[in-house]
């Protein structure tokens, strides 16, 4: 029997012809199958509903309680149990590409955590807690997170911000450069991804996933980047926490045309295949990476 994830559904949105609406541009419920239905026919103007804020803000956005009327689809969320999203806005310059949402669960038995960082130069070079999603992880933890800042390159939000990429601690013990390590373990949360988040508006964002051994944050995670001289897209790393779940990895080089990674990565458009969701991985205005969701 194959664990549940710590992300249970994704979703995309995408600008209309008149830039005056997003339109549902495609998703993966698994079992949510009533917040399926109540989205494909949805579309959100500027401000409107979780998708439309991100797009209004320019910035990520989290919601950690899924309930009305910040949330229009509450009902149907709360039905298959999920129970926090964040929306992700891809920019290419000022220009909005889409809007992806994804969405997590957690239970007694299944525990993690989803955290989104800031920073805004104008104030100070940390990074803090702009929101946090912690579950059945406990107080303590999610005091000690809500009281911690880093700096670029230290730590796991860190470490995505000073490399502006994909960064992914497998073990979060000791001498991993994990900063809050005995807190983690106590609430068994054992490992960490970070991704730097696109955003319109100046400021710096990274969402940071924490799972337990029970709940892993996908089946699978996969991320492409350019190589040093820009010149093609290379499989950057992947993981597989799923009994049965094969690690898809791509030999040799892929180009930024002709194949679906590379389309992500020069359109900043989402692309969904079956239960793969790949996402574009930018900071500010410029898409630095694609990431690969398997549920």
């Amino acid at each position: 029997m194959s664990k549940k994830t710590f992300i249970r559904a994704v979703e995309y949105w995408l600008p209309d012809a008149t830039d005056s609406l997003l339109e549902f541009g495609g998703g993966f419920y698994g079992d949510a199958k009533r917040l399926q239905a109540s989205s494909e026919t949805l579309c959100f103007g500027r401000g409107e509903g979780l998708p439309g804020q991100a797009w209004d803000s320019g910035h990520p956005v989290m919601l950690i309680n899924l309930q009305l009327p910040l949330f229009r689809r509450a009902p149907a969320a709360l039905a298959h149990g999920l129970t926090s999203a964040v929306a992700l806005p891809s920019f290419k310059g000022e220009q909005l590409c889409a809007v992806t949402v994804l969405f997590c669960g957690d239970d007694q038995d299944h525990a993690g955590a989803i955290e989104l960082w800031h920073n805004d130069p104008t104030e100070n070079v940390d990074l803090t807690l702009l929101e946090g999603y912690y579950g059945s992880t406990g107080d303590t933890f999610e005091f000690l997170s809500r009281n911690t800042s880093f700096r670029a390159g230290t730590g796991l939000p860190g470490r995505a911000w000073g490399s502006q990429a994909p960064v992914f601690m497998p073990d979060l013990g000791r001498g991993s450069g994990f900063l809050r390590t005995d807190s983690a373990l106590k609430v068994g949360i054992n490992r960490g991804f970070a991704v730097p988040c696109s955003s319109a508006d100046g400021n710096h964002y990274v969402l940071a996933f924490l799972s337990a051994l029970a709940t892993p944050i996908a089946r699978q995670v996969n991320v492409w980047a350019p190589d040093a001289l820009q010149s093609h897209l290379e499989h950057s790393f992947g993981f597989s926490e799923v009994e049965g779940s094969a690690l898809a990895t791509n030999p040799g080089k892929l180009t930024f045309e002709g194949n679906r990674v590379g389309q992500v990565f020069s359109t900043g458009v989402p692309r969904l295949d079956d239960q793969t969701l790949l996402m574009p991985v930018g900071h500010l205005g410029q898409v630095m990476a694609v990431l690969g969701l398997t549920l």
